[in-house]
């Protein structure tokens, strides 16, 4: 059975720092695209972070709205993604959540696509 669990989600001011952690399970992590989504109330869910399959050469994409800010990355002994995130901004507030493909290039940010998510973790910027 595939799990993927996210946590590290809170409560932050704004350029304040956190990560997020995806643990899996039931599947290797490093073998399928990794991606982290966001969704705020009353939002289509949205595409933040992406790194793809080892076999894919483990490219890293970003949003235009996070690069520069956010980094995701993947630990093979752990079977975990983390997304680190700095200088959180208001705008970042969303439900958070991490999910699993194995789609080609051009469907990396496209939620439909992905086969496997996680429940999600809150991140509040507030001051």
């Amino acid at each position: 059975q595939v799990q993927l669990v996210e946590s590290g989600g809170g409560l932050v001011q704004p350029g304040g720092s956190l990560r997020l952690s995806c643990a899996a399970s039931g599947l290797a992590i490093n073998t399928y695209n990794a991606a982290w989504f966001r969704q705020a109330p009353g939002k289509e869910r949205e595409f933040v972070a992406v790194i793809r399959a080892s076999g894919s050469g483990s490219r890293i994409y970003y949003s235009d709205s996070v690069k520069g800010r956010f980094t995701i990355s993947r630990d093979l002994a752990e079977n975990t993604v983390h997304l680190q995130m700095n200088n959180l901004k208001p705008e970042d507030t969303a439900v958070y959540l991490c999910a699993a493909s194995r789609g080609v290039l051009s469907t990396l940010r496209t939620p439909s696509t992905y086969m496997y998510w996680g429940q999600g973790t809150q991140v509040t910027v507030s001051s």
